[in-house]
């Protein structure tokens, strides 16, 4: 199940880089990830969105800022291994 969870990450960092996102509900990683961080133990009621952290991104780590209504978060989706996760204070929240 990691493993499998872990190559759909892959694919979705893989497919976001390449602009292959048209916005449908269908494509939207803001679920994917909330789920990815819950399965890590963070609380994330409610996801509202996920974008893009260009700066934070590197080669095959895609960062993402996650905002649930319990709070925002930055999440690394690394290939076959767990997200790291980094809660956001207000202020950092709304310097992206």
């Amino acid at each position: 199940m990691r493993r499998c969870m872990s190559l759909l990450l892959a694919a979705l960092a893989a497919l976001s880089g390449a602009g292959v996102f048209t916005g449908s509900a269908q494509e939207d990683p803001t679920n994917i990830i909330a789920d990815q961080i819950r399965a890590q133990g963070y609380k994330c009621d409610s996801p509202q969105s996920a974008k893009r952290d260009a700066q934070a991104s590197k080669l095959d780590e895609a960062a993402w800022i996650l905002q649930c209504e319990s709070g925002s978060y930055r999440v690394t989706l690394i290939p076959d291994m767990a997200a790291t996760v980094e809660k956001l204070d207000k202020s950092e929240d709304n310097d992206k």
